[in-house]
C-alpha cells in the first residue's frame, strides 16, 4: 500500500473510541443545530487561541465572507489579500461587493510581503485578509502597524494555522477578528465542513452571531439579511475531542518536518523557509523543485502521493481577468506556483515511511 498525502483513517484508528462516544452521545440527546456541543467548543477554541470570543459556522469560507459582512465592507471597498492562497481568501472579497487587490509574497516564507502590502494601499482599502499560508504566521506585529498607520481591519485568514505562534502568540489572537477551516484535511478536522470566526471584539461576535442565522437574535424575529451557517452539533462533538490532541499533533508535524530538513538540505531545493520568530504547524510541508513534475512521477511511481499547492495564483485565474492582471505581476507568486510541491507530512507518518519519501526525493 502506498502513503497518502494524509492518513485520515489511520488518525481515526488513534480516537476510535473517543470519537464514537462523542458523536452517540449526540445521537441520543437529538440537539443537532447550535446547541451545547457548539456553545462548549466555541468556549474552548476562543480558549485555546487567546481571544474572548468565538462564532462557529458551516465552513472556512463563510467565516472569511461573514466577517467582511459583520464589518461593514461591501462595494466600492478595497481589500488586500494574497495571489498565493486557496481562491476563497479573494473570492468571499467578492462576495460581499468589494475588490480584490492582491500584494506579491515574500519568496523565502510564502506569506505576504509587507512591504508590497503598504504600496498597494489607496484611500479605498478598508481590510487586509492576512494569510498564514500552510501553517506559518507572517509577521503580524508589522502588519498591525500597518494597519494602524491606515485604519484598515485585520482579518486574520488562519485556515492552515490552527496553533500557530508569532512571538508567544497563537494564530488568531492579534488581527480584528480571525477565520478557521475545519475542512477534513486541516490539522484540526472535522468529518464535513466546518469553521470558526475568533475575535476580542464582542460587538463583532454579536454582530456574527445574527448573521449566521438568519439575522435573528431571538428566532423569528428578523433584525437584517443574514445567512444560514451553523455548525452542527455533531461536527462539534467531533471537534471538541480532536481538540484535545491538537498541541500533540502540531509538535508532531513539526518533527516531521525537521526530519524533512535535515535529510534533503544539501539536495537542489528550496526547503520551507522559516521566519525565526514564529512557530509553524505544518498543515504542509511544501517545497519547491525546479523540475516539480519529473520528482511527482517519481514518487508516484514509488506509490507516495504529492500535491501542488498552488498550479495557478489567483490574479490569473480566469474569474478575475475582468481585475485586469497579468503575468509577470507577482513574480514571486507565479515561480511558487510554477515550484511548489507538498510531500507527506502529518503525525501518524511512521519513521520507516518517511525514510522511503526522503530515499525517492534524493534518487529523484
Amino acid at each position: 500500500m502506498g502513503i497518502p498525502l494524509l492518513d485520515l483513517r489511520a488518525q481515526y484508528q488513534t480516537m476510535k473510541e473517543d470519537i464514537d462516544r462523542a458523536i452517540l452521545e449526540v445521537l441520543d440527546t437529538s440537539v443537532f443545530i447550535l446547541g451545547p456541543q457548539v456553545k462548549a467548543l466555541e468556549k474552548e477554541i476562543a480558549e485555546f487561541c487567546g481571544t474572548k470570543e468565538a462564532v462557529a459556522v458551516g465552513n472556512g469560507t463563510d467565516a472569511l465572507m461573514l466577517t467582511l459582512k459583520a464589518m461593514g465592507i461591501g462595494a466600492g471597498d478595497e481589500v488586500i489579500t494574497t495571489p498565493f492562497t486557496f481562491f476563497a481568501s479573494a473570492e468571499t472579497i467578492s462576495q460581499v461587493g468589494a475588490t480584490p487587490v492582491f500584494a506579491d509574497i515574500d519568496p523565502v516564507t510564502l506569506n505576504m510581503d509587507l512591504e508590497q502590502l503598504e504600496k498597494k494601499v489607496t484611500p479605498r482599502t478598508k481590510a487586509v485578509i492576512a494569510v498564514h499560508i500552510f501553517g506559518q504566521m507572517l509577521d503580524v506585529e508589522r502588519l498591525m502597524e500597518i494597519a494602524q498607520r491606515y485604519q484598515l481591519k485585520v482579518i486574520e485568514d488562519a485556515a492552515q494555522a490552527i496553533g500557530a505562534e508569532y512571538r508567544g502568540r497563537k494564530a488568531g489572537s492579534i488581527g480584528d477578528a480571525a477565520t478557521f477551516s475545519f475542512f477534513p484535511t486541516k490539522n484540526l478536522g472535522a468529518y464535513g465542513d466546518g469553521g470558526m470566526i475568533v475575535s476580542n471584539d464582542a460587538a463583532l461576535a454579536a454582530e456574527l452571531r445574527m448573521l449566521r442565522f438568519h439575522g435573528c437574535q431571538t428566532k423569528y424575529y428578523h433584525e437584517k439579511i443574514g445567512y444560514n451557517s451553523r455548525l452542527d452539533e455533531i461536527q462539534a462533538a467531533i471537534l471538541r475531542v480532536k481538540l484535545r490532541y491538537l498541541d500533540g499533533w502540531n509538535q508532531a508535524r513539526r518533527e516531521k518536518a525537521r526530519i524533512y530538513d535535515e535529510a534533503l538540505a544539501d539536495m537542489p531545493l528550496i526547503l520551507p523557509g522559516r521566519d525565526p520568530q514564529a512557530l509553524p504547524v505544518y498543515h504542509l510541508y511544501v517545497l519547491r523543485a525546479p523540475e516539480r513534475q519529473a520528482l511527482m512521477e517519481r514518487l508516484a511511481a514509488a506509490g507516495i502521493a504529492s500535491a501542488i499547492y498552488y498550479p495557478l495564483p489567483l490574479h490569473l485565474q480566469k474569474a478575475y481577468s475582468g481585475l485586469g492582471y497579468r503575468q509577470g505581476d507577482f513574480l514571486a507568486a507565479e515561480e511558487a506556483c510554477r515550484q511548489a510541491l507538498a510531500i507527506p507530512c502529518y503525525p501518524e507518518l511512521t519513521l520507516e515511511q518517511q525514510q522511503n519519501i526522503i530515499q525517492t526525493v534524493r534518487n529523484a
